[in-house]
């Protein structure tokens, strides 16, 4: 059964699509959520009003994670609202920022990248983990690219889910003996704006068409296998990176 009822957690990349699903997850099981964004205020507004709603408790905390300062803030001022400890960490920001092929790509872009998908998990869990108590759970965002290498023009975004899969493995072993389990999921195909933005209509059709499960999966399907990942429920899963991808591909 999951369970969160008095759990502090942050939600990073927490105003919409999976983020914003996952934060609500969280706090419909009881846990008292930092609803982290970096430039939408208004979405971000919006989840923490949803949990309210719902009779659950949120604060919003604007913070951009590829930045250490803002990461240690981020911890900090969800330690102010909610208490010393904090015993949940989703690291989902970062994004693909566009498609680039080998020749079209340059130096800054290629950094640029791992910083959203790396350099930020890597901050707020450095900033996260001295705060929380053993039985805590950390998961991180990793993606169906990273174990296959992506579409056309995603090696960098691909490259960095790849570092997100062996960052997560590594805690595991550094932080497990302090009883915090560190895990990751790889989502496939999942219906929101990223895919709206980087995948033709046509390529989605024909992902959906050949996934065993004839569809493409959705945020709060992802949302409930971190809240999973986040309890009791699962308290010896640890260094697994999950695939949630409808059988398109097996790991």
């Amino acid at each position: 059964m999951t369970e969160l009822k008095g759990k502090v957690a942050i939600v990073t990349g927490a105003s919409r699509d999976i983020g914003r699903a996952v934060a609500i997850e969280l706090a419909r099981h009881g846990a008292k959520v930092a609803v982290n964004y970096r430039n939408d205020e208004a979405t971000a507004d919006g989840v923490v009003d949803a949990i309210r709603q719902a009779g659950g408790e949120a604060v919003k905390v604007r913070a951009d994670v590829t930045r250490a300062a803002d990461a240690a803030r981020l911890v900090s001022e969800t330690r102010e609202a909610f208490g010393e400890s904090i015993d949940i960490l989703v690291n989902v920001a970062g994004g693909m920022v566009e498609r680039r092929p080998l020749g079209a790509m340059d130096e800054d872009f290629f950094n640029y990248v791992m910083q959203l998908n790396v350099t930020s998990t890597f901050l707020v869990t450095q900033a996260a983990a001295p705060h929380m108590p053993a039985g805590s759970a950390i998961v991180n965002f990793a993606s169906q690219a990273g174990r296959d290498g992506g579409g056309p023009g995603a090696c960098a975004y691909a490259t960095s889910k790849g570092a997100v899969m062996t960052f997560t493995r590594s805690m595991a072993k550094e932080l497990g003996p302090r009883g915090i389990r560190v895990n990751a999921l790889c989502p496939g195909m999942i219906a929101t704006t990223f895919h709206d933005t980087f995948t033709k209509d046509e390529v989605r059709a024909n992902v959906a068409a050949a996934t065993p499960l004839r569809r493409q999966g959705n945020s709060e399907e992802v949302a409930t296998t971190v809240a999973w990942l986040a309890s009791d429920a699962a308290a010896f899963v640890n260094g697994a990176n999950i695939d949630i991808n409808g059988g398109t591909f097996f790991s």
